[in-house]
C-alpha cells in the first residue's frame, strides 16, 4: 500500500481494511476521564498501583450490566481488568502447560496462532502456512463458517463470535455442542466475544456462559476497544469462573481463575485510573445510550457496504451481527489478486483473506468503521469502477 501511495500520490486512499475505529469517544465517557484527571490532580484523590484484578466499581458495573442483566450468575472475583482483548488472549496461553494440544479456526484471528507459536506449540510449517502441531478447524461456506468439532481430543479451543474475519456468530445449539465436546475431553474454550455489542439478532447468545455448563469449560474475553472506541485508550477484562478448572502434572484440579490472576499480578500492574473510570462510564445510562448509537453507526456503515456489493453481484458475508463483511473474490482471482485489483481500479483498501489463515484465500474482509462519507464514496467507486 505504502509502494503504491508513492507511485500513485495524487490517489485519494479509502481505508475499508482496517479493524480500527474512527468515531470519538462518547461524551459521558469523556466527561467520566477529565473528572479522573482531575483527581490525580489532587492529594487527597491521587491514585498510584491499582488492584491487581481492577477497581470494583468497574468490575461490579460489568458483573451487573454485562451478566446478571442476562441471567448469567458471574461474580465479582471471576473477572479481571486488563489493557486490551489483544493482549488477554495472547497471554493466556502462559498460564497452560507447552505440550498442550491447541485448535484454531480457519480462518483466524492471527493472534491466536502466533501467541502458541512463540511459545513452541506450533510445530513446523507446511507450504500453505500451517503448523503441523496445531489443529485447525475450517470455517467454509459450506458449513456456514462454524467449523466442525475436532476428530480428536485437544486441550485448549479458541473460538471467536462474532468472528472476526467472516462475521458469522453462534447459536445457542451450536455452542452446547462445543460446551460438550470440552466436558467429555477435559478441554478448556478460550471464548473471544470481543464484537458481542454488535449482535443484532436477539436469539444469538452474547456470552458463552448464557449457555449450560460453559461455566466448567469457559474463559471470556471481552473489550471496550470495538464496542466503545477504546483501541487508543485501552481497556478489557476477561472472565475466568472458578469453576473452570486446569489439570496438573500429576492429575490435580488447578484453579485457572487463581493462574490468571497470578500472571496478570506479576507481569502487569492494572489498568491506569482514569482509564478505568472512563470504562465504567460506559455503564451509566448516558453512556450506554450514547455506546448504542455509536455500534449502530457502525452498523448502518456495514449495511451500505454489504447492499452495495451485493448489488453488483458480488457474493458477501457478514455484516449483520458483527462489524466485519467477508467478500468472495470473483471467480478466477485470488485474495491478493482481487486486493490489487480494488487497490488499482477504486483506490480502496482492503485487507486480503489468505491473511488470516489458508481457508481465508479467495475472500477479501472488509470492516465498518470508517467514517460515513468515506465508506458511502468507497462502495460507490467500486459500483462505478471496478471491471467485474
Amino acid at each position: 500500500m505504502k509502494a503504491f501511495q508513492g507511485e500513485h500520490p495524487q490517489a485519494r486512499l479509502i481505508r475499508l481494511g482496517i479493524g480500527d475505529v474512527t468515531q470519538p469517544l462518547a461524551p459521558a465517557i469523556i466527561e467520566a476521564l477529565h473528572a479522573a484527571v482531575e483527581e490525580m490532580a489532587r492529594t487527597e484523590t491521587f491514585r498510584g498501583y491499582g488492584p491487581d484484578a481492577g477497581y470494583d466499581f468497574l468490575i461490579d458495573a460489568i458483573v451487573e450490566h454485562d451478566y446478571r442483566a442476562r441471567g448469567i450468575p458471574i461474580t465479582s472475583d471471576e473477572v479481571i481488568i486488563s489493557d486490551g482483548g489483544k493482549s488477554d488472549s495472547a497471554n493466556i496461553q502462559e498460564i497452560f502447560a507447552p505440550d498442550c494440544v491447541v485448535a484454531v479456526t480457519d480462518p483466524v484471528y492471527p493472534v491466536y496462532v502466533d501467541s502458541n507459536v512463540m511459545a513452541g506449540r506450533g510445530g513446523p510449517a507446511d507450504a500453505s502456512g500451517r503448523y503441523g502441531a496445531l489443529v485447525y478447524l475450517p470455517c467454509t461456506v459450506e458449513n456456514g463458517f462454524l467449523p466442525a468439532l475436532p476428530d480428536r481430543p485437544v486441550d485448549l479451543i479458541y473460538l471467536c463470535y462474532p468472528n472476526n474475519p467472516t462475521g458469522a456468530v453462534m447459536t445457542r445449539e451450536t455452542l452446547a455442542r462445543w460446551i460438550e465436546y470440552a466436558r467429555r475431553h477435559g478441554s478448556v474454550i478460550l471464548y473471544d466475544a470481543a464484537y458481542e455489542a454488535y449482535i443484532q439478532d436477539p436469539d444469538v447468545p452474547r456470552s458463552i456462559f448464557e449457555v449450560e455448563g460453559a461455566r466448567e469449560v469457559a474463559i471470556e474475553f471481552r473489550s471496550f476497544s470495538k464496542t466503545a472506541g477504546f483501541t487508543g485508550t485501552r481497556c478489557a477484562y476477561t472472565v475466568v469462573p472458578r469453576t473452570v478448572q486446569g489439570r496438573s502434572v500429576s492429575g490435580e484440579s488447578v484453579s485457572l481463575n487463581a493462574l490468571w490472576l497470578r500472571r496478570q499480578s506479576t507481569k502487569f500492574n492494572s489498568v491506569p485510573y482514569i482509564v478505568q473510570r472512563a470504562a465504567a462510564a460506559v455503564y451509566t445510562p448516558q453512556g450506554r445510550r450514547q455506546v448504542r448509537d455509536g455500534i449502530a453507526f457502525y452498523m448502518e456503515n456495514a449495511r451500505i457496504i454489504r447492499q452495495g456489493l451485493e448489488g453488483i453481484g458480488l457474493t458477501v458475508y457478514g455484516g449483520r451481527n458483527a462489524p466485519y463483511i467477508w467478500v468472495k473474490t470473483p471467480a478466477g482471482l485470488g485474495s491478493w489478486d482481487f486486493f490489487d485489483k480494488l487497490l488499482n481500479e477504486t483506490h480502496v483498501v482492503s485487507t486480503p483473506g489468505a491473511g488470516f489463515g489458508p481457508a481465508g484465500e479467495g475472500y477479501l474482509r472488509l470492516t465498518a468503521f470508517g467514517q460515513r462519507d468515506q465508506t458511502a464514496e468507497a462502495v460507490e467507486r467500486i459500483k462505478t469502477r471496478l471491471a467485474l
